[in-house]
């Protein structure tokens, strides 16, 4: 039996959910063309294009790169297009890792840093998660 949930951090909201594509041009005709989603000027992050959709309060990102070294350009090679990391913004990101780490959770990034769209992020490592690639942001 799973012990009771504690209670949510206030404020705590899906920011993003990023998928790894090819061709952002390609990807970004069904969210444009079929959804009618609204997309963001291209934004660099960690070797990547990365091109925002608003959707509803959150957006999706679409995450496109040329160099195979990079953390998207491996991500593809492995697995493909496809999810590659949900992104929740907390209210107090170095309060929050300082939970994860308090608590033993793995750390992709020990303390923020620079992300896409002038936030700071930190990523949480998916064998910490469940199996999925955390971005914690403010």
């Amino acid at each position: 039996m799973m012990p009771p949930a504690p209670e949510g951090v206030p404020g705590a909201t899906v920011a993003h959910v990023a998928l790894a594509v090819a061709s952002i041009p390609e990807a970004v005709a069904f969210y444009r063309d079929v959804l009618g989603l609204r997309v963001s000027e291209p934004d660099t992050a960690d070797g990547a294009t990365v091109v925002s959709l608003a959707l509803g309060p959150s957006q999706v990102e679409l995450l496109q790169t040329d160099d195979p070294e990079s953390p998207i350009g491996k991500f593809l090679a492995r697995r493909g297009p496809g999810i590659h990391h949900l992104c929740v913004r907390v209210p107090d990101l170095d309060g929050t890792l300082e939970r994860c780490r308090a608590l033993g959770y793995r750390l992709v990034d020990d303390v923020p840093r620079p992300g896409a769209h002038g936030r700071r992020v930190a990523f949480i490592h998916p064998r910490a998660t469940a199996g999925i690639l955390v971005e914690l942001s403010d």
